[in-house]
């Protein structure tokens, strides 16, 4: 199999049903989700190089895969409802692992710096990598119909590496940073 095909000298670039510029809305979306998903494998490898994180390893890979399905649903000229792989049950599978990793880091009072271990500074960037890729999937939203559960998805992730970057951090016996010129801002619910 040859590695090049010369079809995108040009500029252009095919999705499911048709070419499009390669700076096109949806290949920017899809493919800032394809960057995302280079520094999770980053984040992968790292953390299968810890014993006690090889729940995290696993967890990773299957967002792997996951964000290839997301990838996958925003590359069609047009939107096909019944081809979307990705679905409110995969958002939602999300949030036990939130919790989980929440639960096991200190109580946040005051914004963090990304920061502590190697694997915590990686999950960061996958944050903010995520970050990026939801703002470019609102932008895609907003010009085209797409499926609503990527914007969903990414939402939660970006949600899930802080979360996982703290819950490393305590595992590995790393403090976080706290971002020292910020009051508390984040309080305990009141116990009634």
């Amino acid at each position: 199999m040859r590695l090049y095909t010369k079809t995108g000298d040009n500029g252009q670039t095919s999705l499911k049903g048709g070419r499009v510029s390669k700076d096109d809305l949806r290949v920017e979306a899809y493919g800032t989700i394809d960057e995302l998903n280079a520094f999770v494998g980053q984040a992968q490898a790292e953390a299968q190089r810890h014993g006690k994180l090889s729940d995290l390893a696993g967890l990773l890979t299957e967002i792997q895969h996951e964000l290839f399905d997301c990838g996958s649903d925003l590359a069609f000229a047009k939107f096909n409802e019944d081809k979307m792989k990705v679905s409110a049950g995969m958002v939602d599978a999300l949030e036990p692992w939130i919790d989980r990793f929440i639960a096991e880091a200190p109580e946040l009072k005051r914004f963090v710096l990304p920061g502590g271990s190697a694997l915590a500074s990686s999950l960061h960037v996958c944050r903010t990598v995520c970050r990026r890729a939801e703002r470019r999937v609102v932008t895609l939203a907003s010009e085209y119909e797409i499926n609503i559960e990527v914007q969903r998805y990414l939402n939660r992730l970006s949600d899930l590496f802080f979360a996982a970057a703290r819950a490393v951090n305590a595992r590995l016996g790393e403090a976080d940073t706290e971002y020292v010129r910020s009051a508390e801002v984040f309080r305990s619910p009141r116990k009634e």
